[in-house]
């Protein structure tokens, strides 16, 4: 069979549009962040050159920036750990269920769901019971009256029902990831360890899991990245309170530039955040690359 060999020209043309979209849309946007990271500006007078006068704020001055990363980290950890739990239900869901993508489908439902939709409905669930909230009067009703908080105002709380929230709206994401995963390794393989002795989890130990590291990956990616990232939420739940209990990155980069009128200490905060999902992400391809090359 005769290969048709397509001219770099050709390649070019195709990929040039693309690329500079790309570049306009991501990298000048980034560019334009770190230099506006650099001035002291309000957004309508001049702005004034101050080097990393922001930057030296940002660490060392802002009593709100530290936690509001700490809360934003443990975000993240929180939504990578609902990850292996969509893999094995998976893997459960495609070995017992023959209809299993009727039940995933609905499992997605809620990521198809506007993020305002869901945040209006979870401060309604969360309301104390007086005011009709579904959570505190099912506690009430099962003689749990201790169990029963002001889920979104208590500062120790709150953050911890945001996570829930969160991990509820994107389970079906990553839960469709692994699934299609899972489906798409070959019945031959686990047919020729069924032979050789190798059956149920022993089998899943030794093809599943090493053939679905790529695909793990993708869900740990866009699980961490999403979660550094997160924002509309937290605005539609809490909007950073109670006296910034809930406050992430986002928030406090959103709250420091358009409500303080700090644009140029917000585009130090957002600099930041880029930094970190570019770190993380390199460590995380770094990690699943050597996984991948240990099972290859």
């Amino acid at each position: 069979m005769k290969v048709l060999k397509v001219p770099a020209r050709t390649i070019a043309v195709f990929v040039l549009p693309c690329l500079l979209l790309y570049v306009c849309l991501v990298f000048v946007p980034i560019v334009v962040s770190i230099y506006t990271g650099l001035l002291k500006w309000d957004g309508l007078t001049p702005s004034n050159f101050i080097g990393l006068g922001n930057f030296k704020d940002m660490f060392f001055n802002d009593p709100i920036f530290w936690p509001s990363v700490r809360r934003t980290l443990l975000y993240a950890v929180a939504s990578m750990l609902e990850i292996p739990l969509c893999l094995l239900m998976a893997i459960l869901l495609n070995r017992y269920l023959r209809k299993a993508n009727t039940l995933v489908s609905i499992y997605f439902t809620p990521v198809i769901l506007s993020v305002v939709i869901i945040g209006q409905l979870w401060k309604t669930i969360y309301n104390p019971a007086s005011m009709g909230g579904m959570l505190n009067g099912v506690l009430t009703s099962l003689g749990l009256e201790s169990w029963t908080h002001n889920w979104l105002t208590e500062p120790n709380i709150a953050m911890f029902a945001l996570y829930f929230v969160s991990l509820w709206q994107y389970f079906g994401y990553h839960l469709l990831i692994q699934f299609t995963g899972v489906q798409n390794i070959p019945d031959e393989l686990y047919e020729a360890a069924k032979i050789d002795g190798a059956d149920g989890f022993k089998a899943d130990r030794y093809i599943t899991l090493p053939l679905i590291v790529p695909i793990f990956k993708i869900s740990i990616v866009l699980a961490f990245i999403g979660s550094l990232q997160a924002f509309d939420l937290v605005m539609v739940m809490t909007g950073g309170g109670p006296a910034h209990a809930t406050d992430v990155i986002s928030t406090h980069m959103y709250n420091s530039s358009f409500l303080s009128f700090k644009y140029g200490y917000g585009s130090a905060i957002a600099t930041f955040l880029v930094a970190v999902c570019l770190v993380f992400t390199g460590f995380i391809n770094f990690f699943f690359n050597k996984l991948e090359k240990k099972y290859n």
